[in-house]
Protein backbone atom coordinates (compact mmCIF):
# COMPACT_ATOMS: atom_id res chain seq x y z
CA UNK A 1 0.00 0.00 0.00
CA UNK A 2 1.04 3.49 -0.77
CA UNK A 3 2.20 5.62 2.00
CA UNK A 4 2.16 9.43 1.74
CA UNK A 5 4.08 11.64 3.72
CA UNK A 6 2.71 15.26 3.57
CA UNK A 7 6.24 17.48 5.29
CA UNK A 8 4.09 20.85 6.72
CA UNK A 9 6.38 24.11 6.73
CA UNK A 10 4.97 27.50 6.03
CA UNK A 11 2.14 26.28 4.61
CA UNK A 12 -0.09 25.29 8.20
CA UNK A 13 -3.85 25.42 6.31
CA UNK A 14 -5.96 22.99 4.92
CA UNK A 15 -7.27 24.79 1.83
CA UNK A 16 -6.16 25.32 -1.60
CA UNK A 17 -2.73 23.33 -0.51
CA UNK A 18 -0.94 21.95 -3.25
CA UNK A 19 0.90 19.54 -1.00
CA UNK A 20 -1.37 18.32 0.92
CA UNK A 21 -4.00 17.81 -2.04
CA UNK A 22 -1.95 16.17 -4.34
CA UNK A 23 -1.00 14.15 -0.98
CA UNK A 24 -4.58 13.11 -0.71
CA UNK A 25 -5.74 12.54 -4.77
CA UNK A 26 -4.90 8.53 -4.00
CA UNK A 27 -7.61 7.13 -2.17
CA UNK A 28 -5.97 3.89 -1.67
CA UNK A 29 -2.97 5.79 -0.29
CA UNK A 30 -2.36 5.99 4.18
CA UNK A 31 -1.67 9.71 4.83
CA UNK A 32 0.20 10.92 6.99
CA UNK A 33 1.72 14.66 8.19
CA UNK A 34 4.97 15.96 9.65
CA UNK A 35 5.98 19.13 11.43
CA UNK A 36 9.53 19.74 12.19
CA UNK A 37 10.23 22.56 14.60
CA UNK A 38 14.15 23.87 14.32
CA UNK A 39 14.81 26.24 17.04
CA UNK A 40 18.54 26.82 16.82
CA UNK A 41 17.77 27.57 13.09
CA UNK A 42 14.88 30.08 14.19
CA UNK A 43 17.15 31.85 16.24
CA UNK A 44 19.77 32.47 13.41
CA UNK A 45 17.12 33.72 10.99
CA UNK A 46 16.04 36.22 13.78
CA UNK A 47 12.34 34.81 14.22
CA UNK A 48 10.19 37.25 16.28
CA UNK A 49 8.45 35.48 19.17
CA UNK A 50 5.35 36.68 18.16
CA UNK A 51 5.47 34.71 15.03
CA UNK A 52 6.81 31.58 16.81
CA UNK A 53 3.85 31.90 18.99
CA UNK A 54 1.34 32.37 15.88
CA UNK A 55 3.29 29.67 14.58
CA UNK A 56 2.66 27.20 17.25
CA UNK A 57 -1.52 28.63 17.61
CA UNK A 58 -1.88 27.68 14.00
CA UNK A 59 -0.05 24.41 14.03
CA UNK A 60 -2.35 23.41 17.06
CA UNK A 61 -5.39 24.78 14.60
CA UNK A 62 -3.94 22.34 11.94
CA UNK A 63 -3.57 19.69 14.19
CA UNK A 64 -7.64 19.95 15.29
CA UNK A 65 -8.58 20.13 11.41
CA UNK A 66 -6.54 17.27 10.31
CA UNK A 67 -7.89 14.98 12.89
CA UNK A 68 -11.25 15.75 11.66
CA UNK A 69 -10.00 14.04 7.82
CA UNK A 70 -8.75 11.13 9.95
CA UNK A 71 -4.57 12.48 9.18
CA UNK A 72 -2.30 12.31 11.92
CA UNK A 73 0.31 14.74 12.65
CA UNK A 74 3.30 13.99 14.24
CA UNK A 75 5.17 17.03 15.42
CA UNK A 76 9.21 16.97 16.04
CA UNK A 77 11.33 19.54 17.73
CA UNK A 78 15.06 19.55 16.76
CA UNK A 79 17.80 21.76 16.36
CA UNK A 80 18.74 22.91 13.00
CA UNK A 81 17.68 21.98 9.14
CA UNK A 82 20.30 19.23 8.95
CA UNK A 83 18.41 17.40 11.49
CA UNK A 84 15.53 18.02 10.05
CA UNK A 85 16.46 15.97 7.45
CA UNK A 86 17.97 12.94 9.25
CA UNK A 87 14.20 12.78 11.00
CA UNK A 88 12.49 12.69 7.73
CA UNK A 89 14.69 9.56 7.09
CA UNK A 90 14.04 7.97 10.03
CA UNK A 91 9.71 8.60 9.73
CA UNK A 92 9.92 7.35 6.14
CA UNK A 93 11.52 3.94 7.55
CA UNK A 94 9.41 3.92 10.70
CA UNK A 95 6.31 3.98 8.28
CA UNK A 96 7.27 2.45 5.16
CA UNK A 97 6.57 5.57 3.33
CA UNK A 98 6.44 5.58 -0.54
CA UNK A 99 5.93 9.33 -1.30
CA UNK A 100 6.68 12.65 0.32
CA UNK A 101 4.87 15.90 -0.30
CA UNK A 102 6.01 19.69 0.41
CA UNK A 103 5.12 22.97 -0.39
CA UNK A 104 8.48 24.30 -1.54
CA UNK A 105 10.80 27.37 0.60
CA UNK A 106 13.03 30.10 -1.30
CA UNK A 107 15.53 30.80 1.10
CA UNK A 108 19.28 29.49 0.68
CA UNK A 109 18.73 27.09 3.37
CA UNK A 110 15.48 26.35 2.97
CA UNK A 111 16.79 25.09 -0.56
CA UNK A 112 19.51 23.48 0.33
CA UNK A 113 17.43 21.37 3.13
CA UNK A 114 14.89 20.54 0.65
CA UNK A 115 18.23 19.75 -2.13
CA UNK A 116 19.77 17.33 0.47
CA UNK A 117 16.35 15.26 1.33
CA UNK A 118 15.45 14.98 -2.33
CA UNK A 119 18.55 13.59 -2.95
CA UNK A 120 18.47 10.85 0.21
CA UNK A 121 15.39 9.69 -0.35
CA UNK A 122 15.91 9.26 -4.13
CA UNK A 123 18.67 6.49 -3.27
CA UNK A 124 15.98 5.44 -1.14
CA UNK A 125 12.94 5.09 -3.83
CA UNK A 126 10.69 7.13 -2.46
CA UNK A 127 9.37 9.62 -4.34
CA UNK A 128 9.49 13.18 -4.35
CA UNK A 129 6.91 15.79 -4.81
CA UNK A 130 7.12 19.22 -4.50
CA UNK A 131 5.54 22.46 -5.26
CA UNK A 132 5.26 26.19 -5.68
CA UNK A 133 2.81 26.72 -3.36
CA UNK A 134 3.77 29.96 -1.81
CA UNK A 135 3.61 32.06 -5.22
CA UNK A 136 1.36 32.85 -8.04
CA UNK A 137 3.68 32.00 -10.53
CA UNK A 138 6.64 29.55 -9.90
CA UNK A 139 10.22 31.05 -9.88
CA UNK A 140 11.41 31.19 -13.37
CA UNK A 141 8.50 31.21 -15.11
CA UNK A 142 7.89 35.08 -15.82
CA UNK A 143 11.56 35.71 -17.39
CA UNK A 144 12.62 38.39 -19.95
CA UNK A 145 13.39 37.52 -23.66
CA UNK A 146 16.96 36.28 -22.64
CA UNK A 147 15.56 34.17 -20.21
CA UNK A 148 16.79 36.23 -17.13
CA UNK A 149 15.06 37.18 -14.24
CA UNK A 150 13.68 40.85 -14.57
CA UNK A 151 15.33 43.17 -12.35
CA UNK A 152 12.93 46.05 -12.76
CA UNK A 153 9.14 45.58 -11.28
CA UNK A 154 7.02 47.70 -13.64
CA UNK A 155 8.01 45.15 -16.80
CA UNK A 156 7.31 42.35 -14.16
CA UNK A 157 4.17 43.29 -13.44
CA UNK A 158 3.21 43.65 -16.89
CA UNK A 159 3.60 40.17 -17.35
CA UNK A 160 1.74 39.25 -14.51
CA UNK A 161 -0.89 41.46 -15.80
CA UNK A 162 -0.97 39.68 -19.11
CA UNK A 163 -0.44 36.06 -17.57
CA UNK A 164 -3.39 35.86 -15.57
CA UNK A 165 -5.38 37.81 -18.94
CA UNK A 166 -4.54 34.36 -20.76
CA UNK A 167 -4.56 31.39 -17.76
CA UNK A 168 -7.52 31.13 -15.31
CA UNK A 169 -6.78 30.66 -11.70
CA UNK A 170 -6.81 27.32 -10.03
CA UNK A 171 -7.53 27.13 -6.41
CA UNK A 172 -7.34 23.27 -5.29
CA UNK A 173 -9.98 21.22 -3.17
CA UNK A 174 -9.59 20.93 0.35
CA UNK A 175 -9.81 17.13 0.95
CA UNK A 176 -11.91 15.08 1.88
CA UNK A 177 -12.40 12.80 4.85
CA UNK A 178 -9.53 10.28 4.62
CA UNK A 179 -10.93 6.54 5.25
CA UNK A 180 -8.24 5.15 7.30
CA UNK A 181 -7.31 4.66 10.76
CA UNK A 182 -5.24 7.01 12.50
CA UNK A 183 -1.79 6.81 13.60
CA UNK A 184 -1.69 6.40 17.29
CA UNK A 185 1.24 8.56 18.34
CA UNK A 186 3.64 8.83 21.13
CA UNK A 187 3.78 11.31 23.75
CA UNK A 188 7.02 12.74 21.90
CA UNK A 189 5.26 12.70 19.14
CA UNK A 190 2.51 15.24 20.10
CA UNK A 191 2.60 18.68 19.98
CA UNK A 192 4.23 21.03 22.61
CA UNK A 193 5.42 24.38 22.98
CA UNK A 194 8.28 24.87 21.13
CA UNK A 195 11.89 25.82 22.55
CA UNK A 196 11.88 29.00 21.73
CA UNK A 197 10.09 32.66 23.37
CA UNK A 198 6.93 33.39 22.63
CA UNK A 199 5.07 36.08 22.74
CA UNK A 200 1.27 36.39 22.29
CA UNK A 201 0.28 38.84 19.62
CA UNK A 202 -3.51 40.83 19.85
CA UNK A 203 -3.29 42.41 16.36
CA UNK A 204 -4.23 39.47 14.11
CA UNK A 205 -7.19 37.04 14.85
CA UNK A 206 -5.68 33.44 14.72
CA UNK A 207 -7.34 30.54 12.86
CA UNK A 208 -7.80 29.67 9.06
CA UNK A 209 -11.31 30.40 9.00
CA UNK A 210 -10.35 33.98 10.48
CA UNK A 211 -8.26 34.86 7.88
CA UNK A 212 -10.29 33.91 5.23
CA UNK A 213 -13.00 36.32 6.67
CA UNK A 214 -10.75 38.82 6.81
CA UNK A 215 -9.78 38.36 3.44
CA UNK A 216 -13.39 38.18 2.44
CA UNK A 217 -14.22 41.92 3.98
CA UNK A 218 -11.13 43.53 2.45
CA UNK A 219 -12.05 42.10 -0.91
CA UNK A 220 -15.96 42.72 -0.64
CA UNK A 221 -15.76 46.04 1.32
CA UNK A 222 -11.93 48.05 1.46
CA UNK A 223 -10.33 47.56 -1.31
CA UNK A 224 -11.41 49.87 -3.74
CA UNK A 225 -10.56 52.26 -1.27
CA UNK A 226 -6.99 51.00 -0.92
CA UNK A 227 -5.53 53.26 -3.10
CA UNK A 228 -6.62 55.75 -1.43
CA UNK A 229 -5.78 54.84 2.38
CA UNK A 230 -3.16 52.69 1.94
CA UNK A 231 -0.56 55.08 3.08
CA UNK A 232 -2.05 56.76 6.15
CA UNK A 233 -1.03 54.72 9.13
CA UNK A 234 -3.80 56.23 11.57
CA UNK A 235 -6.49 54.27 8.75
CA UNK A 236 -7.18 50.70 9.13
CA UNK A 237 -6.64 51.31 5.15
CA UNK A 238 -4.23 48.28 4.17
CA UNK A 239 -5.23 44.51 4.12
CA UNK A 240 -3.52 43.36 6.91
CA UNK A 241 -2.85 39.87 5.53
CA UNK A 242 0.77 39.84 5.72
CA UNK A 243 1.09 37.59 9.10
CA UNK A 244 -1.01 35.24 7.39
CA UNK A 245 0.44 34.73 3.92
CA UNK A 246 3.71 35.02 5.79
CA UNK A 247 3.02 31.31 7.53
CA UNK A 248 1.03 30.03 4.48
CA UNK A 249 -2.25 30.29 6.84
CA UNK A 250 -3.32 32.19 3.54
CA UNK A 251 -2.26 31.27 -0.14
CA UNK A 252 -2.16 34.00 -2.56
CA UNK A 253 -3.82 32.03 -5.15
CA UNK A 254 -7.11 32.90 -2.46
CA UNK A 255 -6.06 36.44 -2.25
CA UNK A 256 -5.74 36.79 -6.15
CA UNK A 257 -9.44 34.20 -6.50
CA UNK A 258 -11.54 36.09 -3.72
CA UNK A 259 -10.11 39.55 -5.55
CA UNK A 260 -10.91 38.25 -8.96
CA UNK A 261 -14.34 36.79 -7.86
CA UNK A 262 -15.15 40.47 -5.94
CA UNK A 263 -14.12 42.34 -8.99
CA UNK A 264 -14.11 40.51 -12.00
CA UNK A 265 -12.98 42.98 -14.67
CA UNK A 266 -10.27 44.70 -12.14
CA UNK A 267 -7.38 43.83 -14.92
CA UNK A 268 -9.40 46.27 -17.14
CA UNK A 269 -9.07 49.34 -14.12
CA UNK A 270 -5.50 50.15 -13.53
CA UNK A 271 -6.55 52.79 -11.36
CA UNK A 272 -8.71 51.55 -9.36
CA UNK A 273 -8.21 50.21 -5.75
CA UNK A 274 -8.38 46.26 -6.62
CA UNK A 275 -5.61 46.67 -9.27
CA UNK A 276 -3.63 48.68 -6.74
CA UNK A 277 -3.64 45.74 -4.47
CA UNK A 278 -3.29 43.34 -7.16
CA UNK A 279 0.00 45.19 -7.85
CA UNK A 280 1.27 44.52 -4.19
CA UNK A 281 0.59 40.73 -4.40
CA UNK A 282 3.34 41.06 -7.60
CA UNK A 283 5.39 43.06 -5.56
CA UNK A 284 5.64 39.79 -3.14
CA UNK A 285 6.05 37.35 -6.19
CA UNK A 286 8.66 39.77 -7.40
CA UNK A 287 11.16 39.55 -4.23
CA UNK A 288 10.38 35.79 -4.06
CA UNK A 289 11.26 34.96 -7.69
CA UNK A 290 13.91 37.55 -7.08
CA UNK A 291 15.49 35.85 -3.85
CA UNK A 292 14.97 31.82 -6.18
CA UNK A 293 17.13 33.26 -8.53
CA UNK A 294 19.68 35.29 -6.55
CA UNK A 295 21.25 33.43 -3.50
CA UNK A 296 23.38 36.42 -2.63
CA UNK A 297 19.74 37.75 -1.72
CA UNK A 298 19.95 35.03 1.40
CA UNK A 299 23.79 35.40 2.38
CA UNK A 300 23.66 39.23 4.09
CA UNK A 301 24.60 40.98 0.21
CA UNK A 302 23.47 43.66 -1.55
CA UNK A 303 22.18 43.33 -5.11
CA UNK A 304 24.25 45.85 -6.21
CA UNK A 305 27.82 45.10 -5.79
CA UNK A 306 29.10 48.87 -5.35
CA UNK A 307 27.52 49.50 -2.48
CA UNK A 308 29.28 47.28 -0.60
CA UNK A 309 31.66 49.95 -0.56
CA UNK A 310 29.49 52.28 1.36
CA UNK A 311 31.56 52.82 4.96
CA UNK A 312 28.16 53.32 7.52
CA UNK A 313 28.19 55.55 10.79
CA UNK A 314 26.74 52.56 12.16
CA UNK A 315 26.41 54.49 15.65
CA UNK A 316 25.63 52.35 18.50
CA UNK A 317 23.80 54.99 20.82
CA UNK A 318 22.12 56.21 17.67
CA UNK A 319 20.64 53.00 16.40
CA UNK A 320 19.43 51.99 20.02
CA UNK A 321 17.54 55.20 20.12
CA UNK A 322 15.78 54.24 16.66
CA UNK A 323 14.86 50.92 18.20
CA UNK A 324 13.40 52.18 20.91
CA UNK A 325 11.87 55.52 19.38
CA UNK A 326 13.84 58.00 20.64
CA UNK A 327 14.83 59.60 17.60
CA UNK A 328 13.07 62.90 18.45
CA UNK A 329 11.26 63.02 14.73
CA UNK A 330 7.45 62.14 15.40
CA UNK A 331 6.76 60.00 12.53
CA UNK A 332 10.07 57.90 12.65
CA UNK A 333 9.28 57.43 16.87
CA UNK A 334 5.40 56.38 16.53
CA UNK A 335 6.21 53.84 13.99
CA UNK A 336 9.51 52.18 15.93
CA UNK A 337 6.72 52.28 18.88
CA UNK A 338 4.26 50.56 17.04
CA UNK A 339 6.99 47.86 15.73
CA UNK A 340 7.87 47.17 19.10
CA UNK A 341 4.29 47.21 20.94
CA UNK A 342 2.21 45.02 18.36
CA UNK A 343 4.68 43.27 16.20
CA UNK A 344 3.97 45.03 13.06
CA UNK A 345 4.23 47.88 11.10
CA UNK A 346 2.16 50.01 8.32
CA UNK A 347 4.03 49.52 4.99
CA UNK A 348 4.46 53.23 4.66
CA UNK A 349 6.21 53.49 7.66
CA UNK A 350 8.56 50.67 6.92
CA UNK A 351 10.13 52.91 4.29
CA UNK A 352 9.85 56.16 6.24
CA UNK A 353 11.92 54.41 9.22
CA UNK A 354 13.91 52.53 7.28
CA UNK A 355 15.03 55.71 5.19
CA UNK A 356 15.69 57.26 7.92
CA UNK A 357 18.29 54.73 9.44
CA UNK A 358 20.26 53.76 6.36
CA UNK A 359 20.07 57.57 5.27
CA UNK A 360 19.74 59.90 7.85
CA UNK A 361 21.90 57.94 10.42
CA UNK A 362 23.89 56.26 8.16
CA UNK A 363 23.65 52.84 10.12
CA UNK A 364 24.04 49.82 8.04
CA UNK A 365 20.83 48.78 6.44
CA UNK A 366 21.37 44.84 7.42
CA UNK A 367 21.02 46.08 11.36
CA UNK A 368 17.89 47.34 10.36
CA UNK A 369 16.84 44.16 8.30
CA UNK A 370 17.74 42.21 11.46
CA UNK A 371 15.74 44.14 14.23
CA UNK A 372 12.35 44.43 12.13
CA UNK A 373 12.62 40.52 11.33
CA UNK A 374 12.99 40.02 15.27
CA UNK A 375 10.16 41.87 15.85
CA UNK A 376 7.90 41.28 13.00
CA UNK A 377 5.30 38.85 13.22
CA UNK A 378 4.65 39.10 9.61
CA UNK A 379 8.67 38.85 9.05
CA UNK A 380 9.75 36.63 6.01
CA UNK A 381 12.92 36.88 4.04
CA UNK A 382 12.04 37.82 0.96
CA UNK A 383 9.62 40.84 1.96
CA UNK A 384 11.98 42.44 4.60
CA UNK A 385 15.15 42.13 2.27
CA UNK A 386 13.46 43.17 -0.67
CA UNK A 387 12.32 46.40 1.57
CA UNK A 388 15.51 47.09 3.06
CA UNK A 389 17.40 46.83 0.24
CA UNK A 390 14.70 48.94 -1.73
CA UNK A 391 15.20 51.64 0.93
CA UNK A 392 18.86 51.20 1.12
CA UNK A 393 19.06 51.91 -2.44
CA UNK A 394 21.47 48.69 -2.83
CA UNK A 395 18.82 46.13 -4.07
CA UNK A 396 17.13 45.32 -7.57
CA UNK A 397 14.86 48.08 -8.52
CA UNK A 398 15.76 50.13 -5.92
CA UNK A 399 15.07 54.04 -4.36
CA UNK A 400 18.02 55.97 -6.90
CA UNK A 401 20.64 56.36 -3.86
CA UNK A 402 20.20 59.84 -4.02
CA UNK A 403 16.31 59.72 -3.20
CA UNK A 404 16.48 60.54 0.71
CA UNK A 405 13.23 60.91 2.41
CA UNK A 406 12.81 63.88 5.05
CA UNK A 407 11.28 62.40 7.74
CA UNK A 408 9.18 65.46 8.58
CA UNK A 409 7.97 66.10 5.38
CA UNK A 410 7.03 62.80 5.31
CA UNK A 411 5.01 62.89 8.05
CA UNK A 412 3.36 66.18 7.05
CA UNK A 413 1.72 64.35 4.46
CA UNK A 414 0.92 60.71 5.32
CA UNK A 415 -0.17 61.68 9.21
CA UNK A 416 -1.07 65.50 8.75
CA UNK A 417 -2.95 66.30 11.95
CA UNK A 418 -0.40 63.64 13.97
CA UNK A 419 -3.75 61.01 14.98
CA UNK A 420 -1.36 58.07 14.55
CA UNK A 421 1.92 59.88 16.42
CA UNK A 422 -0.37 60.85 19.35
CA UNK A 423 -1.47 56.86 19.72
CA UNK A 424 2.37 55.72 20.11
CA UNK A 425 3.28 59.15 21.59
CA UNK A 426 1.64 60.01 24.48
CA UNK A 427 4.03 62.99 25.50
CA UNK A 428 2.81 65.09 22.20
CA UNK A 429 -0.82 64.75 23.05
CA UNK A 430 -1.29 68.61 23.82
CA UNK A 431 1.02 69.94 21.04
CA UNK A 432 -1.23 71.15 18.43
CA UNK A 433 -1.60 69.63 14.93
CA UNK A 434 0.31 72.39 13.19
CA UNK A 435 3.38 71.42 15.02
CA UNK A 436 3.12 67.41 15.63
CA UNK A 437 6.02 67.19 13.49
CA UNK A 438 8.57 69.55 14.96
CA UNK A 439 7.07 69.46 18.57
CA UNK A 440 10.38 71.35 20.53
CA UNK A 441 9.39 74.55 17.89
CA UNK A 442 6.18 74.68 19.48
CA UNK A 443 7.59 74.26 22.73
CA UNK A 444 10.06 76.79 22.51
CA UNK A 445 7.88 79.35 21.81
CA UNK A 446 5.56 78.26 24.81
CA UNK A 447 8.70 77.88 27.04
CA UNK A 448 7.44 74.19 28.02
CA UNK A 449 9.74 72.06 28.41
CA UNK A 450 8.83 68.18 26.83
CA UNK A 451 9.32 64.90 27.86
CA UNK A 452 10.56 63.98 24.39
CA UNK A 453 13.73 64.45 23.00
CA UNK A 454 14.96 67.15 20.69
CA UNK A 455 16.14 65.11 16.81
CA UNK A 456 19.28 63.57 17.31
CA UNK A 457 20.60 64.31 14.16
CA UNK A 458 20.50 67.16 11.93
CA UNK A 459 18.11 65.77 8.78
CA UNK A 460 19.52 68.78 6.13
CA UNK A 461 23.19 67.63 7.05
CA UNK A 462 23.00 64.34 7.18
CA UNK A 463 21.60 63.98 3.61
CA UNK A 464 24.62 65.98 2.61
CA UNK A 465 26.72 63.06 4.50
CA UNK A 466 24.97 60.37 3.39
CA UNK A 467 24.91 61.64 -0.19
CA UNK A 468 29.13 61.87 0.16
CA UNK A 469 29.58 58.09 1.18
CA UNK A 470 27.24 56.78 -1.77
CA UNK A 471 29.37 59.18 -4.22
CA UNK A 472 32.56 57.99 -2.79
CA UNK A 473 31.36 53.74 -2.50
CA UNK A 474 30.26 54.30 -6.21
CA UNK A 475 33.45 55.81 -7.82
CA UNK A 476 35.77 52.85 -6.06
Amino acid sequence: MAVHLIWFRNDLRIQDNLALYHACKDDSAQVIAIYIATPKQWRQHNMSPRQCHFIYQHLQQLHISLNKLNISLIYQEVDYFKDAISTIELYCQKYQVTDIFFNQQYEWNEQQRDHKVIQLLHRKNIQCHFFDDAVLISPNHIVTANGSMYRVFTPFQRRYHQYFLQNALKIVDQPNLRHQQQLPLQQSELIRPFNYPLEANHFFPVGETQALQLLDKFCREDVEDYLNLRDLPAINGTSQLSAYLTIGILSPRQCLAKLQSEHPRFLDFSRSGAYGWFCQLVWREFYYHLLARYPKLSKNLPFIDWTKYIVWRNNQSDFIAWQNGLTGYPIVDAAMRQLKQTGWMHNRLRLITASFLVKDLLIDWRWGETYFMSQLIDGNLAANNGGWQWSASTGTDAAPYFRIFNPTTQGQRFDPKGKFIRQYLPELAQVPDKYIHQPHVWAKQQQIKLDYPTPIITHSQARLNTLNAYNDAKSR
